[in-house]
């Protein structure tokens, strides 16, 4: 199976980027506007934009602009990293 730039299920049920190396503005270009579960930018408001496209847990998700959308996979980062500290923690494995 060929790793897609984007967010998708890597790990059991955590989303994560699966190709940390590729822009995420690369999966925009194969992904439909139309087939966005969302009409408006989570984080504005704003309508969705066809070049601000990834893709989250096998689903599409539109941003307004790429900004957005790539503080969207920050964010993702960001949480996914507190979550693995919190298993780490509580595997008893950070000792």
């Amino acid at each position: 199976m060929r790793p897609r730039a984007g967010f998708a299920l890597a790990y059991g049920a955590s989303p994560t980027l699966t190709t940390l190396n590729e822009p995420m503005h690369a999966a925009a270009s194969e992904l439909s506007i139309t087939d966005a579960v969302n009409e408006t930018c989570p984080w504005s408001g704003k309508p969705i934009a066809a070049d601000s496209l990834t893709l989250y847990n096998g689903a599409v998700v539109g941003f307004c602009n790429p900004e957005c959308r790539d503080k969207f996979a920050k964010a993702i980062l960001a949480f996914e990293a507190g979550l693995q500290a919190r298993r780490v923690t509580n595997a008893g494995l950070d000792q």
